[in-house]
């Protein structure tokens, strides 16, 4: 009887694989960093990258997520290694070799410039139009640890950089005049100002340099990697039936 239930184990596992990884439940690797997401006092989590997750895979797709909080740099390690299946972020060079993705990004993050109230060469910097002209004008940029982002667009220009292991702690490095400049999304950068308290002292340039697109990335070894294309598909019939409009709106972001 034992063998032939190990035998039944083994057939269902080899003809239905993605009943059985829906079960198990898809891990994702994530940074405390609000309003893309946090663990609410209750232990409940929230934010906007969770709530179109949760969408798609748990509520659409069957796909049960688990999701484990660490800092940033960490959570690309994790992957890396393989002890999680997945982290959500920008597709890069790097990420690629242990990662795959999806098709069409399931947000673009405008990013912004940022400076400190009092910057003796503001206007200056008001005139800024692209990341050259940083390199040019000999500023200094404050970043956190594992921006995938900052690694290829500044520091692989040169540009000297300051970096902190915390996300809101940019915002009281730049308030103290410790770097020149911080390139970020506004609405999280209010909030990573409010948390760190520096919001009267920190000015948005308003100069817009690029836009960050956002994937699910799964780690090559995982067998989740098969549900992307499902994925891709799904993400796209929420932008088309107002859903992710919905879920940007309640984070009062107004563009996707």
């Amino acid at each position: 009887m034992r063998k032939l239930s190990g035998v039944i184990g083994i057939i269902v596992v080899l003809v239905f694989p993605g009943m059985i990884m829906a079960q198990a439940g898809l891990t994702i690797a994530y940074p405390d960093f609000y309003p893309f997401f946090t663990r609410k006092d209750n232990g409940e989590m929230a934010g906007f990258f969770y709530e179109i997750i949760s969408e798609a895979l748990d509520k659409r797709m069957g796909v049960t997520v688990h999701w484990r909080q660490m800092p940033w740099k960490r959570c690309q390690e994790e992957v890396r290694a393989g002890r999680y299946d997945a982290m959500i972020t920008v597709p890069t060079p790097e990420r690629s070799t242990y990662c795959l993705t999806h098709q069409d990004p399931l947000y673009l993050k405008k990013m912004v410039l940022f400076t400190y109230a009092g910057h003796p060469d503001l206007d200056r910097i008001r005139t800024i139009e692209s990341v050259r002209d940083i390199k040019a004008m000999g500023y200094s940029v404050v970043t956190y640890s594992g921006n995938g982002w900052h690694d290829k667009h500044i520091s692989s220009l040169g540009i000297p950089s300051w970096e902190t292991s915390e996300v809101h702690n940019v915002w009281k490095m730049l308030a103290a005049g410790r770097g020149d400049l911080a390139i970020e999304w506004p609405a999280g950068a209010r909030l990573g100002m409010e948390k760190a308290g520096v919001r009267d002292k920190i000015i948005d340039t308003g100069i817009a340099l690029q836009s960050m697109p956002f994937h699910l990335m799964i780690h090559n070894g995982s067998g989740y990697t098969r549900i992307l294309n499902q994925f891709n598909r799904t993400i796209n019939d929420m932008a088309g039936d107002g859903t992710m409009t919905g879920i940007l709106g309640a984070y009062g972001i107004t563009s996707f």
